[in-house]
């Protein structure tokens, strides 16, 4: 033999480790060119994580929210009040205020956020698997459905349409309890929207054709290609290629169309008493994409040196606010 024998687990932590290390540099390319960045041109859209604690496991959660997963502490009613009053010195202020997880529906003080934004004059996104918790909120949603109408979107979080893939990730009994909430959600009037994942074997045509055969097999008449967000499956361990100056015009695509070009991700860490904020939704807890303290601090560029950049955005042409 000539190196040493390792196990499946150990090779596929050798070869994550290794990919990520390539990434490390901000400027430049283990090859030594120029990384790809991304200029910041206003606010188009802002994000809150609520907090990393959700009701569900999923084995590919970008940010690993769990029942036990604290390290991004609830964001409170002030803590949004600040940001607000802070968004109120940008001459280009965003349409819509978004709010993700873990599962912003365990904060105890989610509605009062959501209403908080609305009666600012905002809309507000909220991304939740619906999974039992939207039966705790339901009065409450409903008083700010009356009160606010389409200006509520909630966009449910829906790994397959198939209950066999949709369950392998979330877990045993998920599925249809969570057909259910959508159903419900609709028949109450309610603006949704789904957002779902395309496997590797199937293309993104058919992944939408799935998913709206479902719905109707549900009652449920929403128009997918206006009301759906289907995001690349994505793979931790997989070889990812990094993005150049040059891949702008190899790929006919320009930094203005990434999500970092017109977004940032406030949250509060665990064990911290102000706010950071974070380059993307999907970088919540990376010391090189935080941006600073506040909005100003963060209008700034984003380099490209994480593999999410070029396997979700770049290449997989995802992003966490198309559709609404």
């Amino acid at each position: 033999m000539t190196g040493p024998v390792t196990t499946g687990t150990s090779t596929i932590k050798n070869n994550r480790d290794s990919m990520y290390k390539k990434f490390e540099d901000r400027y430049t390319t283990a090859k030594g060119e120029t990384r790809a960045s991304v200029p910041f041109k206003g606010y188009e859209n802002l994000w809150f994580n609520t907090g990393t604690l959700c009701n569900l496991e999923c084995k590919n959660c970008y940010i690993e929210s769990s029942p036990k997963n604290d390290r991004l502490a609830y964001i409170t009613l002030d803590d949004v009040n600040k940001t607000l009053k802070e968004l109120r010195n940008f001459e280009s202020r965003p349409q819509m205020i978004s709010f993700t997880g873990g599962e912003p529906f365990l904060n105890p003080h989610m509605i009062d956020i959501m209403k908080t934004c609305l009666e600012n004059g905002y809309e507000v996104l909220v991304l939740t698997n619906a999974f039992n918790v939207i039966k705790r909120v339901e009065n409450k949603l409903l008083g700010l459905l009356k009160e606010f109408g389409d200006k509520v979107h909630l966009r449910i979080s829906l790994d397959h349409y198939t209950k066999e893939i949709h369950e392998g990730e979330r877990g045993e009994k998920t599925f249809d309890k969570t057909m259910l909430s959508i159903q419900w959600l609709y028949k109450s009037g309610f603006n949704i929207s789904i957002a779902g994942r395309s496997l590797t074997s199937e293309s993104m045509d058919a992944a939408q054709s799935g998913y709206q055969k479902l719905l109707n097999s549900y009652d449920i008449n929403i128009d997918l290609k206006e009301k759906m967000v289907i995001f690349p499956e994505m793979e931790k361990e997989k070889e990812v290629p990094e993005i150049t100056t040059e891949c702008w015009g190899i790929l006919n695509k320009t930094p203005e169309q990434q999500m970092c070009s017109g977004e940032r991700m406030i949250v509060k860490r665990k064990g911290e008493d102000h706010l950071r904020v974070q380059a993307c939704t999907l970088l919540a807890y990376q010391d090189e994409f935080d941006m600073g303290r506040n909005l100003k601090e963060a209008a700034k560029e984003v380099h490209l040196n994480h593999p999410f950049c070029a396997q979700f955005c770049v290449l997989g042409g995802a992003s966490c606010s198309s559709a609404k």
